[in-house]
């Protein structure tokens, strides 16, 4: 089981955080209002609310794929800009993004040979993190050989093969069949457990976030605020039958009575 180390510096720490898009504009949104959010190394937090509620825009600004509007963002106790450069994290997305005319080794070896690694090293980080994700076999199969759920596992081998920090994860499994899906987050959290790293994991599903998370932050509709964190207090490590216990159920309906006191649950 994976546990947070609170002496460590925060994996993210964000504090009065806030994001608008055209502002000052007549089209101005206000993406994210007084985000005050601290997670810890070796945590699961997954981030659940109504669509536009902001999630994958918080995502987005700890990946410094775009910048706050203003509050303080920490991302391993650096501004996310430098952790991006320091290659602190990598990154999961609802579409696989594989590149069909690269086998599935080159796929995963891909940042490597951005950030300049040797041949020798790039097989070798490649096919060990192949082996994590139990595709060791397919190394020289291309993406369009394989189901969504194995270019999914080749998605995360790629995202984890420079060994970052942290994995930020914008809805991975979305698009799965419900079966594929259940396996796909045992699978994640045997990978979770086995490299010790912080996930920050986007989901609109109330189950997936109680079944894989240690803590789940629950957004109002935009502007997206945190209404409520809760804690998700079952056992490491979890299985099939975790989901079949009394406990589970009750953190779903807490979790799902959070977004409906918030008004943004329809179903």
């Amino acid at each position: 089981m994976n546990a947070a180390t609170p002496s460590a510096p925060a994996a993210i720490r964000a504090l009065s955080l806030n994001k608008i898009f055209n502002r000052g504009s007549g089209e101005e949104v206000i993406a994210l209002q007084n985000i005050n959010l601290t997670v810890q190394p070796g945590e699961f937090v997954s981030l659940i609310g109504p669509s536009g509620c902001g999630k994958s825009t918080l995502l987005r600004l700890i990946a410094d794929l775009i910048q706050p509007t203003d509050g303080e963002l920490m991302v391993n106790d650096k501004p996310p800009h430098q952790a991006r450069l320091d290659r602190d994290y990598g990154m999961a997305f609802q579409a696989a993004t594989l590149y069909d005319w690269r086998s599935v080794a080159k796929n995963v070896q891909l940042p490597l040979e951005i950030m300049g690694y040797s041949p020798a090293e790039r097989r070798d980080r490649a096919q060990k993190m192949l082996e994590m994700v139990e595709l060791g076999k397919f190394a020289n199969h291309y993406p369009w050989q394989l189901s969504g759920g194995m270019q999914q596992r080749v998605a995360i081998a790629r995202a984890l093969v420079f060994e970052p920090k942290l994995l930020l994860m914008d809805e991975p499994f979305g698009a799965l069949d419900e079966f594929t899906r259940e396996r796909m987050n045992m699978e994640l959290l045997r990978i979770w457990d086995a490299t010790k790293i912080t996930v920050v994991f986007v989901t609109h599903s109330i189950p997936e976030a109680v079944f894989l998370s240690g803590r789940i932050v629950v957004m109002s509709p935009r502007p997206g605020r945190i209404t409520k964190i809760i804690k998700v207090d079952l056992d490491y490590p979890r299985k099939f039958e975790t989901r079949e216990t009394t406990r589970y159920f009750q953190l779903v309906t807490e979790v799902r009575e959070t977004l409906r006191e918030a008004h943004s649950y329809e179903g």
